[in-house]
């Protein structure tokens, strides 16, 4: 991805949030002039990857295959220093832009559409194998047991959510006409370099192209002290 791609997706992520009167972390803000002078105070945002985190998966058309989110706190099953056993993400969906098809080997999620416009899913289970089962699929959505067929797609208006299990496969994308979402996410801890499975290979952090210096560094991009 470009740089200037990765900067327009932060500041939309950062307007989304407060024209939905949702309040970011400080170091969402923290430039990264002032990341070079955070100390150890600070290692619990590196070492858990809080943060901003835009990615196209390596394909290079982030309009139409990305997501930009925020890992606003996140447990570290690796590290004996955190014993959080959940974390809670911020996400942008636009129109147009699907989340690939994916689930999870260990985490379960609860997917909240927190504004703007519809979100709408689409949902299989898994087979041993990885590919899709033509099995029904079970699932909660605000307290409530649902049913339905394999490949069904699934609408969240505002304020509605989804309980993913592990195993589900799941894409997501912004219904058209209807503008961008801001998602949220509570979970179980999330690590996203080893408990993805995407349905075709993608690579989950993209490599950048500086062609302009960075507004905010990636959560992958802290300096280390």
């Amino acid at each position: 991805m470009k740089r200037s791609e990765i900067n327009r997706a932060i500041k939309k992520l950062e307007a989304l949030a407060q024209e939905n009167g949702f309040h970011l972390p400080p170091f969402c803000h923290w430039t990264p002039a002032a990341w070079a002078e955070k100390g150890a105070a600070c290692d619990e945002i590196r070492d858990n990857m809080l943060g901003w985190d835009v990615t196209d998966y390596g394909e290079g058309h982030y309009d139409t295959l990305g997501l930009a989110l925020i890992t606003i706190r996140n447990g570290n099953a690796g590290n004996s220093k955190y014993d959080k056993s959940y974390a809670e993400k911020l996400i942008m969906s636009e129109e147009n832009q699907i989340s690939p098809m994916h689930f999870h080997f260990n985490k379960m999620e609860d997917i909240i559409n927190r504004g703007g416009g519809n979100l709408v899913m689409r949902l299989y289970n898994a087979n041993t194998d990885g590919s899709f089962a033509d099995s029904d699929v079970a699932y909660q959505s605000d307290g409530v047991a649902c049913v339905v067929p394999a490949g069904s797609v699934i609408t969240l208006l505002p304020g509605e959510s989804i309980t993913l299990t592990p195993g589900l496969y799941h894409e997501f994308w912004a219904e058209e006409g209807k503008g961008t979402v801001l998602i949220g996410e509570v979970s179980q801890t999330n690590d996203d370099n080893t408990d993805n499975r995407f349905y075709e290979p993608l690579t989950r952090f993209s490599s950048v192209e500086e062609d302009e210096a960075p507004y905010r560094l990636l959560c992958n991009e802290y300096p280390q002290q």
